[in-house]
């Protein structure tokens, strides 16, 4: 039985540095271990959910393709289902940012004990690379992946210091310019789109305590606006 992987999850999956043991937390069908297995890029993979039907589905992708011994389950919460330095790099993928954040938090030592942490946020992209910078992270790569017409956003992060020269990075990423150009314009345009969106309905519904609101998204616009500027020269 072959794996072929979504745009999405292929991107992910070619993250993974070459001979790391993985964790895929979330991992759903077992897709990512399986496809990490069956190309020799990691040699011991564990698949963690927290429901056990999905797990259930992950085990018998994993035994259809004759991974029983290679591919180890686990039932439980984010990374409270590994041991410090039993894996090399943890996948978390398909959440929300403000999920992911609160599993590493949950779990901080081995979080910190990890060489790499691959995320894709489904949402509050942003409030994880501030929970990440703000909790000893380094924000190592900001991928972005186009499936369908959704752009996805990876972060790929390690323990260390981060250095912040511009807060605007939490929303665009720090390595914007490392995509594709066409990709990371559509990207911001989309950003700049929906601030224009968000301003105007506050416009439209105007209240004393919706000012700070508006004058902060006035500003995100701003700075959307010279991101995009930049991408284009």
């Amino acid at each position: 039985m072959g794996i072929k992987l979504t745009a999405r999850l292929q991107k992910i999956a070619d993250q993974v540095t070459i001979g790391h043991r993985v964790a895929d937390i979330g991992t759903d069908h077992g897709y990512i271990p399986i496809y990490l297995l069956k190309n020799n890029i990691s040699p011991f993979v564990i698949a963690g959910d927290i429901n056990e039907r999905p797990l259930r589905c992950a085990e018998n992708n994993i035994e259809a393709n004759n991974l029983v011994n290679s591919i180890e389950t686990r039932l439980g919460s984010g990374l409270s289902i590994l041991q410090p330095k039993e894996v090399d790099t943890v996948i978390v993928a398909g959440m929300g940012g403000l999920l992911i954040s609160e599993l590493i938090d949950n779990s901080k030592e081995i979080a910190q004990n990890l060489s790499t942490l691959i995320f894709q946020p489904m949402q509050a992209q942003a409030e994880l690379r501030e929970y990440l910078v703000n909790n000893d992270f380094i924000i190592e790569r900001d991928i972005l992946v186009k499936e369908d017409r959704h752009i996805y956003e990876i972060i790929v992060a390690k323990p260390g210091k981060q250095e912040i020269l511009d807060p605007i990075c939490y929303e665009v990423g720090f390595h914007i310019n490392s995509n594709p150009r066409p990709l990371a314009i559509e990207f911001i345009a989309k950003k700049i789109k929906t601030a224009k969106e968000i301003i105007q309905n506050i416009s439209e519904n105007a209240s004393e305590s919706s000012f700070e609101k508006l004058k902060e998204m006035k500003n995100k616009l701003k700075r959307f606006e010279e991101v995009l500027l930049c991408l284009q020269r």
